[in-house]
Formats: structure tokens, C-alpha cells, sequence
């Protein structure tokens, strides 16, 4: 899984998405912030319900295929393939770490 090199905390990110969002939320820091399709989630439990959310709502597998750093962002292109509309779509995932957490993540086209 972590043939691109991935920092700790963001391949454990990608493989905790595979299980289930208590397993996504224990990758942030305890007020962790996700944005992703308009939505901003902050804080541990509300991270875990927008995981469990999308879990709910679609099948689909994400698999990092590029990764780059610039300054304090860990920038990842992941291929996401499921049963939703227009799959396979190619997103970006926007990280910042912080004491070997992820502290903040965007979801973006």
C-alpha cells in the first residue's frame, strides 16, 4: 500500500478508509478538521459520522496514485472506484500533519 512512499499517518489514513469511521477517526488529531463536498467536520466524533456517512451511502475503494509535499501539505491524487455516479473519479486529498496526526484533510476534484 505504501509503494509512493506515504507519510505514517496518511497511510494509515488510506487503510483505516477501507474499515470503518471510528478506524478514520483515530488518524486525527482530537480536533482534526475534514472538508470535503461543501461539508466542514471538526472533532473526532464528527469526523467518525461523516466516514460512516459515506460509508453508508456508497461502496467504493481508494487507491493512492501520486504524492507530493509542497511546504506544510501533503498532497495525495487518489483513484476512487465504487458504485456512485461517475466513478472511477480521481480526487485530490489535501493533509496537514501535526505530531504524527492528521490535523486537517480536503477532499477536492
Amino acid at each position: 500500500m505504501n509503494e509512493l512512499n506515504l507519510p505514517e499517518p496518511i497511510a494509515a489514513y488510506f487503510e483505516a478508509d477501507k474499515r470503518d469511521g471510528q478506524a478514520v477517526a483515530r488518524c486525527f488529531t482530537k480536533d482534526g478538521v475534514v472538508k470535503d463536498e461543501g461539508q466542514i467536520h471538526v472533532g473526532l466524533a464528527a469526523i467518525e459520522a461523516w466516514k460512516t456517512a459515506a460509508s453508508a451511502q456508497f461502496s467504493y475503494v481508494t487507491k493512492p496514485v501520486s504524492f507530493d509535499k509542497q511546504e506544510r501539505h501533503c498532497i495525495v491524487t487518489g483513484r476512487v472506484t465504487g458504485d456512485f455516479p461517475g466513478s472511477p473519479v480521481d480526487l485530490k486529498y489535501v493533509f496537514m500533519l501535526e505530531r504524527g496526526k492528521i490535523a486537517s484533510l480536503e477532499i477536492t476534484l
